[in-house]
């Protein structure tokens, strides 16, 4: 109860700020009859009448964005890598210090591909916010590594440019599995120890929020394409965290459930709609649960864990997707977080910190994670 109080109270003042911000920056936008505010995410995202996108941090919420570098000295059993591949992506490693000393004497581990969310349109892998999470994660499960990929954000790049750059990273993987000469030298010893410790037939992909979709829609993509394109690399699983699933018609749960730190409806809305395809709405095989399910009906899926959260906006799509795809025959595992957690939830560093409820949750969410990936 005390995190959701925090976040409400926490949400309150972030609209009030930023509604006092929007409007003293909209004035002065104004000034100037040749750039003028066409569309705003409260706190996130502003849109000018000149094409030009500015990216914001809504009040409060510094730490959270807060870009953390790379480092090559361990900190708490992790190191983290900014790695430029030939695939037209950036990615981010995380790679456990321990399994790394013990690779000559290990066998291969599997891998993390990470697609972070922000509605298709904010946040960066080297967020505090993800940092928080998957470093200390990578060190918890027994994998060779995490890489999470620098998406391509909208507006400038809507879908399916974030599911092209999943799909690159697959590639990458491959590139790297064959031994091709993928990396420039400042990280060819790092990608070789990378190769040597990765089992490239158990890659795994997870993703938060609109993360979420993307396993599934990369997921897909993958299983479009013919035998042999990615071997040896092959999909073991995927994890779909608080999957950003919507359908222009509000669910119970969007009427219901309150906004929270991470998500309130105007963002559901705004973002979604700045993030898929022009012309395409939530009714689409993108963002909605039956559509999407119907979409890869004849298409390999590996098996998917889907976690859900009893208190988020969007838990009764999230939950119907799962249905859905096991009613059309794939293999998926729900697990809804229960009690007063709200969406995204485990990411709150905060919370999991203060609020003990928060902290038993996203160990049931760590353990649930780590049982799927040994199961596969």
């Amino acid at each position: 109860m005390a995190e959701m109080g925090f976040e409400r109270s926490w949400y309150s003042f972030v609209l009030l700020a930023s509604l006092v911000l929007a409007t003293a920056e909209l004035a002065t936008a104004q000034t100037s009859p040749n750039r003028t505010v066409v569309e705003e995410v409260t706190g996130w995202l502003r849109i000018y009448s000149d094409g030009t996108v500015e990216r914001l941090t809504p009040p409060g919420a510094e730490a959270f964005t807060a870009i953390v570098p790379p480092y090559k000295n361990p900190r708490g059993g992790v190191t983290v890598h900014d790695i430029t591949t030939d695939r037209g992506i950036d990615v981010r490693l995380y790679l456990p210090a321990a399994a790394a000393a013990k690779a000559p004497h290990r066998r291969r581990r599997p891998v993390l591909l990470h697609l972070h969310g922000g509605g298709f349109c904010v946040t960066r892998p080297s967020w505090a916010i993800y940092h928080n999470f998957y470093a200390p994660l990578a060190a918890e499960l027994d994998v060779a590594g995490i890489v999470s990929v620098y998406l391509p954000l909208a507006p400038e790049h809507r879908l399916p440019a974030a599911i092209d750059a999943g799909h690159a990273a697959l590639l990458w993987f491959r590139d790297v599995a064959r031994s091709r000469n993928v990396y420039g030298a400042a990280h060819s010893a790092l990608v070789r120890h990378f190769r040597r410790t990765a089992d490239f037939s158990r890659v795994f992909l997870i993703g938060d929020s609109s993360g979420g979709n993307l396993v599934h829609l990369v997921a897909a993509r993958a299983g479009e394409d013919k035998p042999g394109v990615l071997h040896p690399v092959r999909l073991a699983g995927g994890v779909l965290l608080h999957p950003g699933f919507a359908r222009e018609q509000k669910s119970r749960s969007e009427l219901e459930n309150p906004p929270s730190m991470f998500l309130a409806p105007e963002m559901i809305e705004k973002l979604l709609a700045l993030g898929l395809p022009m012309g395409v709405n939530r009714d689409s095989p993108y963002t909605s649960p039956e559509l999407a399910t119907k979409a890869v009906a004849h298409v390999r899926m590996p098996p998917l864990l889907l976690m859900a959260a009893e208190k988020d906006l969007l838990h009764d799509p999230q939950v119907d997707y799962g249905k859905a795809m096991e009613h059309a025959g794939k293999k998926v595992t729900t697990v809804v977080s229960r009690g007063d957690v709200a969406h995204v939830f485990y990411l709150n560093f905060f919370a999991v910190k203060t609020d003990q409820l928060t902290a038993n949750r996203t160990k049931e969410l760590v353990h649930t994670i780590k049982c799927f990936i040994d199961q596969h």
